[in-house]
């Protein structure tokens, strides 16, 4: 990075801007997602620099920095996007249970695999399948735009659910203890304080956005949900309900049936602040995203990924997601599966996890390629998934 001159590094950081606004752009026609573009970009970009003999190093924390912001204004905007009504409480049942089932299936399947094929401890195979058996949201969220509202609807919520129980169940396995009655009383507690501490921040957060007089409130929201983010991770509270609340408050405010706090923030005031900081998210959930995928694509490396265990043990891996998915779609649903079965993307959660696994944890025998395969791998189902899918009647008709 020291023979670039800021005026080439400005060109270039603002031409992979441009880029990600012209694949956001194909990919509502070619049906492949944004994101997943960006992984291949990221992927060619380093294919080429290593032809040209030019080899850039990204430091791992930059990434997991990018993808820590990015994963907070990704469910920020997906609890701005969702609408809460009596209509929609079956619709949230299912995918919670959805999400829960699924998750699990997976996180006793893929630990099963990890088990057998690479003769690890069982509780450090658990530690690495939880991350591989999260939907990826960020990757799933910004894909919905051919699907119907109902269709759509499912998937945000349940990519959401498993972002959370991903990261209860994560901390959980990861804490010192895990099969004592202290440990599994306070695994709750911790879930209960953040609910509790959700609504506090967000009627604070609500006073500086609404009765602030300064222009600048907005990325001082984002600046107090980032360290409400980690300074939740840092004491083990599921940080991320927080976010997901704030978001949910903001969009149903309709649903705050209580005079003094109705006074003190008018609806209308609410809805109007609702509408720019979802605007405002949007875009920045856009930019995170855009570099977040292209260093992460320009990362992977490529032979690792490729090498005949890690194609195996990584097809192992895909095969059990797929499964588990299925099972629980078509005989507990019992519904139309597809597309939703083929929506088995791993990504930036995942990502990020495996960057937060303790050392005394680690599998000494995991190859790092199978992480980028998966990756790889279900996102590719998951494009094939959406570039098949073709409405049936009753979806076109609900979506005109």
């Amino acid at each position: 990075m020291k023979n670039f001159s800021a005026e080439l590094l400005i060109i270039i950081v603002s031409s992979v801007v441009v880029l990600s606004y012209l694949f956001s752009i194909l990919s509502r026609y070619i049906r492949v997602p944004s994101v997943l573009l960006l992984l291949f970009a990221g992927i060619v970009a380093k294919l080429v620099t290593e032809d040209q003999g030019i080899h850039l190093q990204f430091p791992e924390y930059l990434v997991e920095v990018l993808g820590s912001i990015g994963l907070i204004m990704i469910v920020l905007e997906a609890g701005l996007d969702l609408k809460l009504n009596r209509s929609k409480v079956v619709l949230i049942r299912n995918s919670f249970i959805a999400a829960l089932v699924i998750f699990a299936i997976s996180v006793a399947g893929i630990s099963a695999v990890l088990h057998f094929w690479l003769n690890e401890e069982t509780r450090k195979c658990i530690v690495y399948a939880i991350p591989l058996s999260i939907m990826s949201s960020s990757i799933v969220i910004p894909s919905l735009h051919h699907l119907s509202e109902e269709k759509k609807e499912f998937l945000v919520y349940e990519a959401s659910f498993s972002d959370i129980i991903g990261i209860l169940a994560f901390n959980y396995f990861t804490g010192s203890e895990i099969l004592s009655g202290r440990a599994v009383g306070g695994f709750f507690l911790h879930i209960i304080i953040a609910v509790i501490l959700s609504l506090v921040f967000s009627i604070l957060l609500f006073l500086i956005i609404t009765k602030s007089k300064l222009n600048v409130r907005f990325f001082l929201i984002f600046a107090l949900l980032l360290i409400l983010y980690e300074g939740g991770k840092l004491l083990s509270l599921p940080s991320l309900i927080i976010i997901l609340v704030f978001g949910l408050l903001m969009n149903n405010w309709a649903l705050v049936k209580i005079r003094q706090i109705n006074t003190l923030f008018p609806e209308e005031q609410v809805k109007e602040t609702t509408m720019l900081l979802h605007s405002l998210t949007a875009e920045s959930s856009f930019l995170i995203r855009t570099f977040f995928f292209i260093l992460f694509g320009f990362s992977i490396d490529i032979k690792a990924a490729l090498q005949s265990e890690v194609v195996m043990i990584g097809s192992a891996l895909i095969l059990v997601l797929f499964i588990a998915r299925y099972l629980y779609l078509r005989f507990f649903l019992h519904e139309s599966v597809y597309p939703e079965v083929m929506f088995i993307p791993r990504g930036l959660i995942t990502i990020l996890l495996f960057y937060k696994i303790p050392e005394s944890l680690q599998l000494k025998t995991f190859d790092g390629g199978i992480l980028f395969f998966v990756i790889l791998v279900s996102s590719i189902i998951m494009m094939l998934g959406m570039v098949f899918y073709k409405k049936q009647q009753a979806d076109i008709a609900e979506s005109v």
